[in-house]
């Protein structure tokens, strides 16, 4: 496919906000629509991807997966297993629990379900003490990927047309289910890929739209760019987390995004912004710098009582882009040079890696959900007292720490119909 700098350039502006919403900075309150910017370029390249290489012959679904398994399988590997040390020195026994979890299931990419339930969803301040908690979108791409080339090789016979109506219906359901979710107020179609999919099938629609990305500048282009960039910024800066999401909310970066990648063609203001080298330098390292922010910044905050301060995390974002710059240039780049790494050097570096992480993830699960936590190696003393002093006391049984909302069951129970209930809440 045809390498566009401004692609690149978009990517920088779906990272930048996310990375400053995380490090706290209140005036992006709307942040993380970052991440429905990336979906719809994800979608967009995808569909693109597989169209050119079906017309032209060559697609299969084995190189399809091969290359998803380059791209992000590497750099996120190398990232999760940097922190497993800290994790286990400095995380208290019920972020390690949390953490064990959210480990393995990053290795099955299913991430997203072990956030799925989780008390206050996405948008609590909790979220700042779970270091793989922004993995969930990139379960929501995996599980998209699996499906979505399945999906359009079963529908190619049926020509372009009813291929975009197709979508589209899917699209539209996806959205449906999305703003029931929301006008429940349940938090957990935040996570989910049929709650999701609508942004993803955003991308791969404008994919399937007659454009040319070549086309030289005229008046509508300009427009339509401009008013696609004005639509993901006024959601960085205007939107925030007290409104349900994703809903009609997400249309505005969504179709913002969507209307970039149709119309910001060279000669266009957005192209020119959007290609200079801060945009592309950015969005080449975008989603290395992804994987490194949220990481870093929650083991700092686990190693200040309070509030990190505001200058020491503007240095963090700075060795977030570090980081991310390392494991772009020697990490990312390698593994998708198939002249570099080959397809049996891959399996037999990622497989063995990703097995490895799936049994230390299991393996700290299991440790850290003893109750009362056993004495663990290496870790700090002090951290070892606080986790036995506020270990949880089951009283007459351990089936009676509900860490949630009280269920009565008869072994928590002195007798058939008692008159008292003893309930705590630090």
């Amino acid at each position: 496919m045809l390498r566009r700098r401004e692609i690149d350039g978009l990517r920088a502006v779906a990272v930048a906000p996310v990375i400053l919403w995380h490090a706290g900075v209140n005036a992006v309150s709307g942040g993380f629509v970052g991440v429905d910017v990336f979906f719809v370029i994800s979608g967009y390249l995808i569909t693109g991807l597989i169209v050119s290489e079906r017309q032209a012959g060559t697609f299969t679904l084995a190189r399809f997966y091969e290359r998803r398994a380059r791209r992000i399988l590497p750099a996120l590997l190398l990232v999760v297993a940097c922190f497993v040390p800290l994790a286990w020195l400095w995380a208290p026994i019920g972020l390690l629990n949390g953490y064990g979890r959210s480990l393995a299931a990053v290795t099955a990419f299913i991430s997203n379900y072990v956030f799925v339930g989780s008390s206050g969803g996405y948008f609590v301040a909790i979220g700042e003490e779970k270091p793989l908690l922004h993995t969930w979108s990139l379960a929501v791409e995996e599980q998209y990927y699996l499906i979505f080339p399945v999906l359009l090789l079963t529908l190619w016979r049926l020509g372009r047309r009813k291929i975009v109506g197709a979508l589209a219906i899917g699209a539209g359901l996806s959205f449906g289910l999305a703003e029931l979710y929301a006008l429940r107020g349940d938090g957990d179609g935040f996570y989910l890929l049929p709650t999701r999919a609508w942004e993803l099938l955003i991308g791969a629609l404008a994919a399937l739209t007659p454009h040319d990305p070549l086309a030289p500048a005229d008046g509508w282009r300009q427009g339509l760019s401009l008013a696609g960039l004005a639509a993901i910024v006024v959601s960085v800066f205007a939107l925030d987390p007290a409104a349900a999401f994703p809903s009609l909310y997400a249309l505005l970066p969504t179709l913002g995004a969507a209307a970039i990648l149709l119309s910001a063609t060279p000669g266009t203001w957005v192209h020119r912004l959007l290609s200079s080298a801060p945009f592309v330098g950015l969005g080449l390292i975008s989603y290395s710098a992804y994987l490194w922010h949220q990481p870093v910044f929650v083991f700092a905050r686990l190693r200040y009582v309070h509030a990190v301060p505001g200058l020491t995390m503007a240095g963090l974002i700075v060795l977030t882009l570090l980081l991310a710059t390392l494991s772009w240039r020697f990490v990312e780049t390698p593994f998708r040079d198939r002249a570099r790494v080959s397809t049996r050097r891959l399996v037999w570096t990622l497989a063995p890696a990703s097995l490895a992480l799936l049994t230390v993830g299991l393996g700290i699960q299991q440790v850290a959900h003893t109750s009362p936590p056993p004495p663990l190696p290496f870790r700090n003393p002090t951290l070892a007292t606080i986790e036995r002093r506020f270990a949880p006391n089951t009283g007459l049984s351990p089936a009676c720490d509900q860490g949630g909302a009280y269920e009565p069951k008869p072994q928590c129970q002195t007798g058939p119909a008692p008159t008292l209930m003893v309930w705590g809440d630090s």
